[in-house]
């Protein structure tokens, strides 16, 4: 397959990027700057609304994973608008074509379901109420043009992707390699995981297999914030005894930072595994030791 793939510099575009490639796929980066530019890849800007429709032509899949940081700083439009923007500039341009992409990866993420406490979520949960939630809704719901224009979409949620230079790792590596890392608040709300090598075999499992529609992209197992601290202090070596105070994590991060980290979600990857994926990290010990042991 050609497939173009937006955020393809980021932490999980870059990995399917490899592995598409590897696999003997080629893959178009969709690129901001002229000075990215690299032979195949494409030109936009979600904030000049521009992307030549024709450049799309003879690609086979779209995977748009760009969109704003949303774990740090404050809630604001520009994280909607930036997802929502992108969304809807590649949709309306596929929906145009007539030799265009016939697949449309767009993604989203477990923050669709809000803060839920023991609750088992699945893909057939109704959403949140909250900012978050609002932002995943309006997000999924802009790659409308391309659904009506027949393509087959898919909006792979994910969550917490753990891998060495991740947003979590990148968070908590420093004050648990200081022995000063610990479980956040209660330690009781559940943490939707998933290991990098999973996120993109899942991927890539979504654009080989006929599969459209919402599919949550965590591990089999969600855990609690207390195991998932235990695991990560395993995996480094280092004593989890400190309770990280809610408060400490608000002026560290902002808002934004505080409510992802004391959400509670416990999401099921239900349809993924009804597709017959299998998964590489089932437990988050394994997935810990094997990112960052």
């Amino acid at each position: 397959m050609k497939v173009a793939i937006s955020g393809a510099t980021g932490l999980i575009g870059s990995a399917l990027a490899e592995h598409l490639r590897a696999r003997g796929d080629s893959v178009a980066r969709l690129v901001r700057s002229v000075d990215d530019l690299r032979d195949g890849d494409i030109l936009w800007s979600v904030a000049d609304q521009r992307l030549d429709p024709d450049d799309l032509v003879g690609t086979d899949a779209v995977v748009h994973l760009a969109g704003e940081p949303i774990d740090t700083g404050s809630w604001t439009d520009s994280l909607k608008t930036s997802r929502v923007d992108g969304t809807r500039l590649l949709a309306e341009s596929m929906a145009g074509l007539d030799r265009g992409p016939e697949v449309f990866l767009s993604a989203s993420a477990v923050g669709i379901y809000g803060s839920r406490g023991d609750e088992i979520l699945t893909e057939e949960s109704t959403p949140g109420d909250d900012f978050l939630a609002d932002i995943c809704v309006a997000w999924e719901q802009a790659a409308e043009p391309a659904r009506e224009a027949g393509l087959r979409v898919a909006h792979p949620r994910t969550g917490v992707v753990l891998a060495e230079g991740g947003p979590l790792v990148d968070k908590v590596e420093v004050p648990f390699k200081l022995g000063v890392g610990g479980k956040v608040g209660s330690g009781t709300q559940f943490v939707p995981w998933i290991s990098l090598d999973d996120e993109v075999r899942a991927l890539a499992h979504l654009l080989d297999n006929d599969l459209s529609g919402p599919f949550n992209l965590t591990g089999p197992e969600p855990v609690r914030n207390t195991r998932m601290t235990k695991a990560l202090g395993a995996a480094w070596n280092r004593p989890t005894i400190l309770p990280v105070p809610v408060f400490a994590v608000r002026l560290l991060y902002g808002e934004v930072g505080r409510d992802l980290a004391t959400a509670s979600q416990r999401v099921i990857p239900q349809r993924l595994l009804e597709s017959g994926f299998t998964f590489t990290h089932s437990t988050i010990e394994q997935a810990a030791q094997d990112a960052l042991a």
